[in-house]
């Protein structure tokens, strides 16, 4: 064999091999796409695994029947939530009633609106859907996006009890929920002196005689300027109406039973939604 032959199967061989490995090269960046030079590995968000136990998020520490899974733990999150749920809630009680959702037609829907749309993902499509104008929108809840759960849109607590990895298909949790499977299902008592109230609590009522005697408000804002967002409901062949108020005005209202204070006791107290729950 020549030398020339030699030398020109080498450079050959050579080739090939850069070859090999530029194809290599190529097919890592496409699987790992780069940001900022840096290579990195896809991101995949993982649902506890069911064999997981309850360290992994399919217990209920606190015995309420909402897995912890649910639960907003990192302050962060729970702040978001707050913001979103009020804001959403207040911008009901604004905007002409011709544009209010229509499935808005008592408090407990309200609730409901309200709780699901603040667990979403506030993208350009949802502000489109919705139709719903935020200045500054908060900060996006990190944890969870509605519906990406082992519940699916069943996102409340319809049955008595705490949960069991069961709980997923066998009608403990469902899309819908009226005022008193919300306040004993959902939320758990945070205090009666309603001064204790954060935005995003709910103060209950049970007004004793009406056909409908659980009633909702949600405290969209605390302190000096603390005020409530509710729905009346129907009322005599009235559809009802959204209506916001300041905290003093529902101090002072003209109905005794109305007013949230410890001595009236049509007032249940200040309600904080579970996945609030994030410390023991």
């Amino acid at each position: 064999m020549s030398v020339s032959f030699r030398m020109l199967l080498s450079v050959s061989v050579a080739l090939l091999v850069m070859l090999l490995v530029l194809l290599r090269m190529a097919g890592f960046a496409r699987r790992f796409p780069s940001r900022g030079g840096k290579q990195l590995p896809p991101v995949a968000l993982a649902l506890p695994a069911a064999s997981a136990g309850p360290a992994r998020g399919w217990g209920d520490r606190f015995g309420d029947g909402t897995p912890d899974f649910l639960r907003l733990t990192d302050p962060a999150d729970q702040a978001a939530f707050r913001r979103w749920f009020t804001r959403i809630a207040e911008y009901q009680a604004i905007r002409p009633r011709a544009e209010i959702p229509a499935e808005i037609t008592d408090c407990a829907s309200l609730l409901r609106f309200s709780y699901r749309e603040a667990l979403k993902r506030h993208n350009d499509s949802w502000f489109l859907e919705t139709g719903i104008e935020i200045q500054a929108p908060p900060g996006e809840i990190r944890a969870w996006h509605y519906p990406e759960t082992p519940l699916g849109a069943a996102l409340f607590r319809v049955r008595p009890g705490s949960f069991e990895s069961s709980d997923l298909s066998n009608g403990a949790f469902a899309q819908f929920a009226d005022a008193r499977t919300l306040v004993e299902r959902n939320a758990y008592l945070v205090s009666r002196d309603v001064h204790q109230a954060q935005p995003g609590d709910l103060l209950f009522y049970r007004q004793f005689g009406q056909s409908s005697p659980w009633h909702s408000m949600i405290v969209a804002e605390a302190g000096s300027q603390a005020r409530v967002v509710y729905h009346t409901g129907p009322d005599h062949g009235s559809p009802g109406e959204l209506r916001r108020l300041l905290l003093s005005e529902l101090l002072d209202h003209p109905q005794p039973q109305w007013r949230p204070m410890a001595q009236n006791p049509n007032f249940l107290g200040v309600y904080r939604w579970n996945i609030l729950r994030g410390n023991p």
